[in-house]
């Protein structure tokens, strides 16, 4: 993989020739940027509102005792909501439940449920961005569309059995809730400028140095400033795969790889790039990849997938100080194909998507939740046209197993060498049910179509 890699920098700094800025390589596995420019012009900027929750008054009987949350009030148009606390390892036992009022009407929704358990989506421990000082816990966030009024309920649940001495006094106890509870308001801002085929220097020109630096690493699959990385075919991915290798191939079989799928940029979508952390992260190789669903609930378009990624990019970041989003990919209900966290999509991109075994790995996230709802069958053909790919690059078999040394979670201690499907469900790396039960259905039929894709 240097050919990717060594090319895409040298892109990067041939491009710094013809912009106002400049980027530079730092060693190893980073590039660092100069200061922060304004966003790319048309483009709305997003904005969080992080609103205190406080104990409610016990003036229903149907509030318990303990509830934190907010009554229903006026706040500035938001779309994404969750709920995040000043402890990262703390744990939140209970529910979290929200009403939204849908912007300039008077339209209450029903209470909606909202993800608790998110802490094992999370950078790996010992790692800078874990180490930071900055994470907080959180819940997943949830999609609720546009909207300018909210009330957020958080109810304590019984404390489990091993906190409790075994007394009925005490068997009846709650959990105490974690301390600084806190409401995401997030508004992932307005879509891009319309996309289209501007002319190269124009281009250019609307860039800024951190959506430049973003763009440079994918600029050996296409121009500088693109929003879309283009389809190949099959032979063109394999021809572009032996150039890289230096030209190297079995001349029978050839690569097993699948060929390359179209994929929205970062640009595409609309990320701010001044959020994030302006140095990118990698990991040595990519031997599996990891498939989650993002929790956000299904009541999205496919037109609105960009929002709803700028959404769960924000969150992350500003929300729970994450350096960027946690996921390298993230796949819609149609089937369209995202690039998520920055640094290239054909480089072993660090992610912060499955704790405990983020190195050598890639976290896949399709848009949505899949626990009682089927997922699309767009959806599925998208993680095997993806990891067909993506896999391919590093000549892994996508139907194949694999050994990951757990960086430490819920299901292995750190240290311990684990044998694992190449394409696993979240599940299989930490207890938890992501990616919805009915999600992790169809992993099998997703490593099968995958390798199939690859030629094997």
């Amino acid at each position: 993989m240097r050919g990717f890699l060594a090319s895409s920098i040298g892109v990067a700094c041939a491009a710094a020739l013809s912009l106002p800025f400049a980027l530079s390589s730092g060693a190893g596995a980073a590039t660092t940027l100069s200061a922060a420019r304004p966003l790319t012009a048309g483009a709305v900027p997003g904005s969080t509102q992080s609103l205190p929750l406080s104990v409610l008054p016990r003036d229903r009987v149907l509030r318990a005792p303990g509830e934190q949350g907010l009554t229903q009030r006026d706040v500035h148009p938001f779309s994404l909501v969750g709920v995040v606390w000043d402890d990262p390892s703390a744990v939140l036992e209970g529910r979290v439940q929200v009403r939204t009022r849908a912007k300039g009407t008077t339209h209450w929704s029903g209470w909606q449920e909202v993800e608790t358990h998110n802490g094992d989506h999370a950078p790996d421990p010992g790692t800078a961005e874990r180490d930071s000082g900055r994470l907080r816990g959180s819940t997943a966030p949830l999609w609720v569309g546009a909207s300018d009024g909210v009330e957020v309920r958080v109810r304590p649940q019984a404390a489990p059995a091993h906190r409790t001495a075994g007394s009925a006094a005490n068997s009846a106890a709650q959990a105490p809730l974690p301390k600084g509870l806190r409401l995401e308001l997030v508004d992932p801002g307005g879509e891009p400028p319309p996309g289209g085929a501007p002319a190269e220097a124009s281009r250019v020109g609307a860039l800024t140095v951190e959506s430049a630096a973003a763009s440079a690493v994918n600029a050996d699959l296409a121009p500088l400033g693109a929003d879309v990385i283009p389809a190949l075919s099959k032979k063109e991915t394999e021809n572009e795969l032996i150039e890289t290798r230096g030209g190297e191939a079995d001349v029978k079989a050839g690569p097993y790889i699948g060929p390359r799928p179209r994929i929205v940029t970062r640009k595409g979508w609309g990320a701010d790039e001044t959020l994030r952390e302006s140095a990118f992260a990698y990991t040595s190789s990519v031997k599996a990849a990891f498939v989650h669903h993002s929790a956000t609930g299904n009541n999205y378009t496919c037109s609105q997938a960009p929002s709803v990624i700028r959404g769960i990019y924000r969150y992350h970041v500003k929300s729970l100080g994450w350096r960027d989003i946690g996921y390298n990919f993230l796949v819609d209900k149609c089937g369209n194909i995202y690039e998520g966290r920055a640094g290239g999509v054909t480089k072993p991109v660090m992610g912060a998507h499955t704790l405990g075994f983020n190195s050598n790995t890639m976290g896949v996230a399709v848009i949505g939740t899949f626990e009682s709802s089927k997922p699309p069958v767009a959806a599925v053909e998208g993680i095997a046209q993806l990891t067909a790919w993506k896999l391919g690059l590093y000549g892994v078999n996508p139907s194949g197993k694999t050994y990951l040394t757990s960086a430490g979670g819920n299901l292995y201690s750190k240290g311990k060498s684990v044998r694992l499907n190449v394409i696993s469900g979240h599940r299989d790396g930490f207890a938890t049910e992501c990616p919805g039960r009915l999600l992790y259905d169809k992993l099998g039929t997703a490593r099968s179509t995958s390798a199939s894709l690859q030629g094997r």
